[in-house]
């Protein structure tokens, strides 16, 4: 949901460092393999010992190769299904780093089980989500939009934790807010099954 209101901006602000990386002759996909390392690194490295601030300025940093790779591949005319194809797959590889590494110190030293299970609820929803609309493209379909889609997520699970690791807000914050995103993913995948018999029914 967030995608059609932040696009613009962000391909305005990040076209320069865009540029910049093709003129030193890095290319698209090199971006996309190290902002995915970059956030995986941040994730398993800092959530699963309970320093969620660190974690999530270095998640956020490598997040933006997720927008740079894409403002590279159309400057220099380098989109192609394979670019499309390794970004998607390498998305899928960032939740489950940041979802999953949550989880861990939650269910080890965080002692919170029923927020572990949610957590791990999202990352299943939230790959559901990713695959109905790449299951529906594959058969010749629609099926992208909804009310929590992958920027949605992201930006509510990253904004409160760090803010649980700042200001040391109670837990029950960040698992009222992980609750929100298992329902609003549930919701979107229904949206998009949904979607996807509409235009069956009209064939």
């Amino acid at each position: 949901m967030l995608d059609k209101y932040t696009r613009v901006y962000w391909t305005r602000f990040l076209t320069p460092t865009a540029r910049g990386l093709l003129r030193l002759g890095v290319g698209p996909d090199a971006v996309t393999v190290v902002g995915t390392l970059g956030v995986v690194g941040g994730a398993v490295g800092f959530y699963p010992r309970g320093e969620f601030l660190w974690g999530t300025l270095v998640i956020t940093a490598f997040v933006f190769a997720d927008n740079v790779d894409g403002i590279m591949a159309r400057l220099s005319g380098r989109q192609s299904n394979w670019g499309a194809f390794l970004d998607s797959v390498l998305d899928r590889v960032a939740d489950a780093a940041i979802f999953g590494a949550l989880a861990m110190w939650f269910a080890g030293p965080g002692d919170n089980l029923r927020l572990t299970a949610v957590l791990m609820v999202c990352l299943a929803l939230g790959a559901v989500v990713s695959y109905a609309r790449a299951r529906a493209e594959g058969l010749g379909y629609t099926a992208s939009g909804g009310i929590a889609e992958r920027a949605d997520r992201l930006l509510a699970i990253l904004v409160v934790t760090g803010l649980v690791g700042l200001f040391g807000l109670p837990v029950v914050v960040l698992e009222v807010v992980a609750w929100v995103l298992a329902v609003a993913s549930a919701w979107t995948v229904y949206q998009r099954v949904r979607e996807v018999r509409r235009q069956v029914t009209q064939e």
